[in-house]
């Protein structure tokens, strides 16, 4: 006995094995996206109107700078992952889906690539 549908048969649709690997991911990022962005919160609040060299030496402490890293990652690439799931879910063209998917991809890239300079450009 099947569970698919006479439709998906006649399609040979089925599953694509991907939807978990990606359901996976957006939780993981999302759960270690928890105490990073407490941390991140802490830090705002603890440096908000603070003078520019203490906040450097603060991103200059080795660890501030790799948990920094580590929020602008898993930031970035938990956005990335719930705008796919957007256009998954909106867009109907293949080629504005294709167009859209390559455009978040580079935008995260640029992004992640952009804040991880700035940090490793004070912390190093």
């Amino acid at each position: 006995m099947s569970v698919r549908s006479p439709l998906g048969k006649v399609k040979g649709l089925g599953s694509a094995r991907s939807g978990t690997h990606h359901f996976w991911q957006q939780r993981l990022t999302a759960v270690a996206l928890l105490p990073l962005t407490l941390w991140f919160v802490w830090c705002v609040v603890r440096y908000t109107g603070a003078p520019h060299g203490e906040v450097i030496a603060f991103l200059s402490d080795p660890v501030s700078a790799v948990v920094m890293l580590l929020f602008i990652v898993a930031g970035v690439y938990h956005m990335a992952l719930g705008l796919h799931v957007v256009i998954e879910d909106y867009i109907q063209r293949e080629g504005t889906k294709i167009a859209l998917f390559m455009l978040i991809n580079f935008a995260a890239f640029a992004v992640a690539a952009v804040c991880g300079f700035a940090v490793l450009k004070i912390a190093i």
